[in-house]
């Protein structure tokens, strides 16, 4: 009998567990429609982050500041509110969650971020996100954007090579080339400088888009430029077409929308169950 009260007592706490094992949806409401997003779990200072300038309404009255079509709409700058208090603005950044399983496909929520210069570590903006809409690209031309991303890593190694002491010599060689314009010999230098990146750094990385992500950005679209520098944490999973509205809008200077487009963000509770069954997300744990 004992044995039986025991296995009860179990089953109703894990039945329990199911039941309350739920997460928050994201709501943009704008005037073109609303957008609802999922927050990705394997990025939890991010997750963390929004959901807590959402909690506070720090996004409410917000606008969509930076709009480029076939690209993305920026917005969440909460510094931009008129007549914002001190003690309200964000000015802290977030260290980066980039994850190779995250790509910037069309309605990835991903965060803004100030550039690589002084930004080495690819810290996040506080507030600032975007959300991508892009274009399709067919296979080739994502070959042809892997390819460049590998030859600007080998650029870069070059000019660390070039800033040290003892390649003083090379450094020379190549500003003389650059003088006299001698794109042959520049090309043939970068050709012959694998040796020494390899000596010096190993081999360089090499990146190529899984077919999955082909097979995404071939059919939904996306910003594949962006894939690896940018922390993703979230997807928009309903209302893409007013990604497409706001995308379309008129700009003006600095790509900001002639007429300011206002959002409200809001969460909606709903279980992980759920999400996975509407949605696709898969959670890691097993209560659901």
């Amino acid at each position: 009998m004992k044995n039986l009260v025991t296995v009860v007592f179990i089953a109703i706490i894990f039945f329990t567990g199911c039941q309350t094992s739920k997460d928050s949806i994201v709501v943009f409401h704008t005037k073109y429609g609303d957008m609802k997003a999922i927050l990705y779990e394997e990025t939890p200072k991010h997750k963390a982050n929004f959901i807590k300038l959402v909690e506070s309404g720090k996004y409410d009255s917000t606008i969509f500041h930076r709009v480029i079509e076939d690209f993305m709409i920026q917005g969440g700058d909460v510094n931009l509110k008129p007549n914002i208090q001190e003690e309200d603005r964000v000015d802290y950044n977030i260290d980066a969650e980039i994850n190779d399983q995250f790509w910037h496909v069309k309605g990835a929520l991903a965060a803004a971020r100030q550039g690589d210069q002084i930004n080495p570590n690819k810290r996040s903006s506080g507030s600032q996100f975007y959300i991508v809409q892009g274009q399709k690209m067919e296979g080739p031309e994502l070959d042809q954007l892997a390819e460049g991303r590998i030859y600007q890593q080998k650029q870069a190694k070059v000019r660390e090579l070039l800033a040290m002491k003892k390649y003083a010599h090379l450094r020379n060689k190549v500003i003389e080339m650059q003088k006299n314009q001698d794109l042959e010999g520049l090309q043939s230098f970068m050709e012959e400088a694998d040796s020494l990146i390899a000596k010096e750094f190993g081999k360089l990385e090499v990146y190529e888009f899984s077919a999955e992500q082909k097979a995404d950005y071939e059919t939904i679209g996306g910003a594949p430029h962006l894939d690896g520098e940018y922390t993703v944490f979230g997807r928009v999973v309903e209302g893409l077409n007013v990604i497409d509205s706001i995308a379309a809008v008129r700009k003006g200077r600095g790509d900001k929308p002639v007429e300011d487009i206002y959002l409200t963000v809001d969460l909606e509770e709903m279980s992980q169950k759920k999400i996975t069954e509407k949605y696709g997300y898969e959670y890691s744990n097993e209560e659901k």
